[in-house]
């Protein structure tokens, strides 16, 4: 098993356990990498020693590597230029954080053998997958179950009807943060709404209370006086 096929495996194990709504509808880039399956929660399962190393693996499976994923075309080609290139930036995903991915329903069924009715709830799950908004021509329709993709503008309508959903785990409250006037987002340089909390990045959707440990990468919440990982003193951050 290679890193991204544990990749997968870890996350439909952690949907199955925590997010179940998540094996029939779609869910958003920036839930998938800061809430449901984050490095600092589950470095260990996945097997990457840096957050470099997680960035790296969930840039190739949000480019629809392996089908293992069903995103948009315009994600989909953005991700997998840059994983050609010379040297590929891992935060690259960011940019869509809020575009919608879903799990495969093939990939389901190669990875556990998924009865053919869990499967066609999924499937329904699957087409509802947003594309985020372009100006370019939209192009010929391509089945959902083709390359792992959706065309852009596809429909986002419900669940299929009568299709009954798990009720959503309850979540603590997030942090928040409170930006000075001018204060811009670490991730991608747009200022801030000064003076009122917040926890995401309006623009790009980073969540701003978390931190990367400057010598290992792994993820720190703001407040922490070490990084858990490797011991460095915090303080920079």
């Amino acid at each position: 098993m290679d890193h991204l096929e544990r990749m997968f495996r870890v996350l439909v194990q952690t949907i199955r356990a925590r997010f179940p709504q998540y094996l029939s509808s779609p869910f958003d880039v920036a839930e998938l990498h800061q809430t449901i399956l984050p490095y600092r929660h589950h470095r260990a399962e996945l097997g990457f020693d840096t957050n470099e190393d997680y960035e790296v693996a969930l840039l190739e499976l949000l480019s629809g590597a392996r089908g293992f994923l069903i995103v948009d075309e315009r994600m989909r080609d953005v991700l997998g230029a840059e994983l050609t290139s010379k040297n590929p930036d891992p935060s690259t995903f960011r940019q869509f954080a809020k575009s919608q991915v879903a799990l495969s329903p093939e990939a389901l069924r190669r990875m556990s053998g998924t009865p053919g009715g869990a499967s066609a709830a999924m499937a329904s799950g699957a087409s509802q997958v947003q594309a985020p908004p372009s100006d370019a021509s939209q192009k010929p329709g391509v089945p959902a179950s083709v390359g792992g993709t959706l065309p852009r503008g596809s429909d986002t309508g419900g669940v299929a009807d009568g299709a009954v959903l798990p009720a959503l785990p309850q979540r603590p409250a997030p942090a928040a943060v409170v930006p000075q006037q001018g204060e811009p987002c670490r991730a991608c340089g747009e200022a801030l709404p000064p003076g009122r909390p917040i926890t995401f990045c309006p623009h790009c959707g980073q969540n701003l209370t978390i931190v990367n440990c400057q010598a290992c990468g792994a993820e720190l919440e703001l407040g922490w006086r070490f990084c858990p990982s490797c011991g460095r003193p915090a303080a920079t951050h």
